[in-house]
């Protein structure tokens, strides 16, 4: 896919630039330098053709200018942005004037031979526009544009699109199986993505909130027809809410990184296993739960548990489920980013929990397994009554939902119907899938056969 980047010293503008593009808040924008710090990437249809929009970190050759220790870091990705462009825009600041910083990158970014264009950002108004004239002087398409209000956003997507390469039949592919990556600060989400890549990325470091965005990253295995799509969301590490500092950096860090769950196919939370499932990894799982997302529990560092001499996976993975009985559901995974210890397998884990989010759960199966499972085991009796479970029907895929017919909903006992869902679940396997029930009543006169149920469903 074509990749349109945006580039610039710190504090331009870029980012409101990108959500101006993208036509939603997506970046980071705030009045501080060196504020995006990996490649924030976003594909989005511009005047009709599909791109990848990326959002990059201010580039600063002087260290004075952010104080940022992940300059350098920043530096390389926004190279590696234009390395990969078909098209770059270099964003400035026309209140400030051509500074030196902005000279450097238009070399830079010159010496790459990427077709490039420079854009006056913060002309608010008409009277503004003479500012951009400035930059004219460095030898390149000059537009006077305002990223907040959108004055001449048009002129510029237009000479954007007037420099992609033309486009291909095969511009359209289908929708990529979307996977978010969320944990605690410091658990190896970078380092998972960039191993899976075999790439650096995401910036990665020791320091706590270096990554502040939900970077998207696209991945795919194979080629041609038979190749799987994804698109990797890296998050910024989610604080606890009384350890977080109350900045809008910090704030809109853990906004994105709960978006990426609610827009997610797939959720890989990650553990460490020398720590253990803590109360904030348990806060981060009641998201995943909240937002009925399918999810893969992936315990990483397990080459360090090992040198601590933790090593009966079966043992771990039975304390995790005690502690987080909730997502018993989720395959849970033991893997090492460091040695690729089990990095497939991790792959394998999120496609089987996908596939389990969309399986289609034939009806008669699925009355017969209820109806064996009622038989089996007696629903307890409420106040002299019991619960009848006529017929079920499932509803809906991503997530599972399935509609039991019985004859009082207010019969049903929380543990009965826990009894419901692991028999279904024996049988279907829905390994990584959320499963609802919903309990509707009805009586056995009204509700007719489970096959004409189904079909009268199936039409309506």
């Amino acid at each position: 896919m074509n990749v349109v980047s945006l580039v610039g010293r710190p504090n331009t503008g870029k980012s409101a630039l990108f959500n101006r593009l993208a036509k939603k808040r997506v970046a980071i924008v705030f009045d501080q330098p060196g504020v995006t710090r990996d490649r924030v990437t976003r594909e989005i249809d511009l005047a009709g053709r599909r791109i990848m929009l990326v959002d990059t970190g201010g580039i600063a050759f002087d260290k004075t200018v952010t104080k940022d220790p992940l300059d350098e870091e920043t530096r390389s990705q926004a190279a590696l942005a234009v390395e990969d462009s078909a098209v770059c825009v270099i964003v400035v600041d026309s209140r400030e004037g051509a500074a030196p910083l902005d000279l450097e990158v238009v070399q830079r970014v010159r010496e790459s031979g990427v077709p490039c264009m420079i854009a006056a950002n913060k002309c608010d108004t008409a009277n503004d526009d003479w500012r951009a004239a400035e930059f004219e002087r460095l030898g390149l398409p000059v537009f006077a544009i305002s990223a907040e209000h959108g004055r001449g956003i048009e002129e510029l997507v237009a000479a954007i699109t007037a420099k992609l390469p033309p486009a291909e039949q095969d511009e359209s592919k289908e929708h990529p199986l979307r996977v978010a990556v969320v944990g605690r600060p410091n658990v190896g989400k970078s380092s998972y993505i960039n191993r899976l890549l075999n790439a650096p990325r995401v910036i990665v470091s020791e320091i706590a909130g270096t990554t502040r965005d939900a970077v998207e990253v696209p991945f795919s295995i194979g080629s041609g027809p038979e190749a799987r799509h994804y698109m990797l969301v890296d998050t910024a590490g989610m604080k606890p809410h009384t350890k977080m500092s109350r900045t809008s950096i910090d704030n809109f860090s853990l906004f994105r990184s709960e978006q990426a769950i609610e827009e997610a196919d797939v959720v890989v939370l990650l553990l460490d296993p020398t720590v253990g499932p803590t109360f904030q990894d348990k806060r981060i799982a009641g998201k995943i739960l909240e937002a009925k997302k399918a999810c893969v529990l992936m315990l990483n560092k397990w080459d360090l548990a090992s040198a601590e001499g933790i090593t009966d996976e079966k043992k771990a993975a039975a304390a995790v489920r005690k502690m987080m009985p909730f997502l018993s559901f989720a395959p849970i995974v033991f893997c090492s980013n460091k040695s690729g210890y089990n990095i497939r397998r991790t792959v394998d884990a999120i496609d089987k929990a996908a596939a389990s989010a969309s399986e289609r759960l034939p009806t008669g199966m699925l009355n017969r397994v209820i109806e064996t499972a009622s038989k089996r085991t007696l629903a307890p009796t409420v106040r002299g009554r019991r619960l009848k479970i006529f017929y079920s029907l499932q509803v809906s895929v991503n997530p599972q939902t399935i509609r039991l017919f019985v004859n009082d909903p207010k019969l049903v006992t929380p543990a009965y119907l826990s009894y419901i869902e692991k028999n279904i679940r024996a049988r279907f396997g829905l390994e990584g899938a959320p499963l609802r029930m919903f309990l509707k009543s009805r009586t056995r006169k009204s509700s007719g056969s489970p096959a004409s149920s189904a079909k009268s469903s199936e039409q309506s």
